[in-house]
């Protein structure tokens, strides 16, 4: 349970930290931080694994490229119903999950 605590309130500081890294994120406030922190781990857990095996063919001839892709959609997913919560472009997806998903990385090792 700590360990589920612990990685929503990384991963919203890291929300809050990403308007400041990429251009064309934007969050309003703390409280819409924590709700795409939760959004964003419903959606990791619920969907980018049908996503991945519905598209593991693609994935294979890109040796795994292609769940950047996957990912980046996914977040763009996230801020389509998150009100306070905007992402531009497909590039500001794309490095937004690649630093949401390193952070995520990070904190599964440590914990």
């Amino acid at each position: 349970m700590i360990k589920i605590i612990v990685h929503i309130v990384v991963t919203a500081v890291v929300i809050l930290l990403l308007p400041r890294v990429v251009p064309g994120i934007t969050v309003d406030d703390y409280m819409t931080a924590f709700i795409v922190a939760i959004s964003w781990g419903v959606v990791t857990l619920l969907i980018r694994p049908i996503l991945t095996l519905l598209t593991l063919p693609i994935n294979l001839i890109t040796l795994g490229l292609f769940s950047f892709i996957i990912n980046a959609s996914l977040l763009l997913l996230v801020a389509s119903f998150v009100e306070g919560f905007a992402v531009s472009g497909f590039i500001a997806a794309l490095i937004g999950s690649a630093i949401l998903s390193l952070a995520s990385w990070a904190v599964d090792r440590l914990t």
